[in-house]
C-alpha cells in the first residue's frame, strides 16, 4: 500500500525503488477511473492496429498497459519505455508472471529510437517532461510514427478559469482523501512534485499535437482535470 508520503519528504519526486514498489496502488488510488482509461486506451489501440504492428509504451513503469494488450491480442509487437530500473525490474516479473511477450527498454524516453511504429503510448507521462523539450519531443513521436499510425497519451490538465481550476484541485484532493490519503500525504506529494510535474491546459495539449502535425485529435475520456487523447497521423 502507497504510503511513501506519509513521513515527511526529503527531496522532489522521482519514480526510484520506493516509489516503484507501491505504484500500481498509487496509480489506483490517485488517479480517477484509471482501470477504465486503461481500458479505453488498449482497446483503441488494438482497434487501430492490425497483427504485427509495433506498439510502445512510452513511461511504461511496471508495464500495466503493455500487459493489458497482451491479454486482449498477442499478434502484436509490444516494447516498453521507461527510465526507472525499479520500474522496470517491477514490470519484468510481472511479464514473466503472465508469459508475456514484452520487450523493455531501459532508457530516456526523449531519446529512445521510435522509428516504424504504428502506435504510441504515453499515459501521464508527457506532464514530467520539461516545456521546454515536451513540443519537440511530441513532434518526435509523429515523425516516428507510420502513416495511419495512433499516438494516445493520458495527462492531467489545468484550467484556463482560474476559480474553476481551484475548484478542480479542491475536488481532486477530496477525491484523494476518499481514497484513504491523509491531509499530511496530499500536501507532501504536492511539494514534492512541484515544478517536476507541469500540466498543460486542454487547448495548450491540443495546440502542441497539431503543432507536431497530427491533424485528427479528439478527446475520448475526461473526468476532472484528467483527460485522454487520441490523435491520429493522416
Amino acid at each position: 500500500m502507497d504510503k511513501v508520503f506519509s513521513q515527511p519528504i526529503k527531496k522532489q519526486f522521482e519514480f526510484d525503488e520506493n516509489v516503484a514498489s507501491v505504484f500500481d496502488d498509487m496509480l489506483d488510488r490517485s488517479i480517477p477511473f484509471y482501470k477504465e482509461v486503461l481500458q479505453l486506451v488498449c482497446d483503441l489501440v488494438i482497434l487501430n492496429t492490425k497483427k504485427d504492428s509495433k506498439i510502445i509504451d512510452l513511461g511504461c513503469s511496471t508495464a500495466n498497459t503493455l500487459l493489458q494488450l497482451f491479454k486482449k491480442e498477442q499478434d502484436r509487437v509490444l516494447v516498453g519505455v521507461d527510465n526507472s530500473a525499479a520500474m522496470l525490474e517491477n514490470a519484468r516479473k510481472k511479464i514473466q508472471a503472465y508469459g508475456a511477450k514484452i520487450e523493455l527498454i531501459e532508457s530516456d524516453i526523449t531519446t529512445v529510437s521510435m522509428q516504424n511504429c504504428d502506435a504510441v503510448i504515453a499515459n501521464y507521462m508527457l506532464q514530467f517532461i520539461r516545456p521546454l523539450v515536451r513540443n519537440e519531443f511530441v513532434k518526435k513521436i509523429y515523425d516516428s510514427l507510420n502513416d495511419k499510425g495512433i499516438f494516445v497519451l493520458s495527462e492531467k490538465i489545468i484550467f484556463e478559469d482560474k476559480a474553476l481550476n481551484k475548484q478542480m484541485i479542491d475536488l481532486y484532493y477530496d477525491f484523494k482523501r476518499s481514497r484513504g490519503y491523509s491531509d499530511f500525504e496530499i500536501a507532501q506529494k504536492r511539494e514534492a512534485l512541484e515544478n517536476v510535474l507541469v500540466p498543460y491546459t486542454k487547448e495548450e495539449n491540443i495546440k502542441m499535437l497539431k503543432s507536431a502535425g497530427f491533424t485528427e485529435i479528439q478527446s475520448v475520456f475526461q473526468f476532472g482535470n484528467f483527460i485522454t487523447f487520441i490523435a491520429k497521423k493522416s
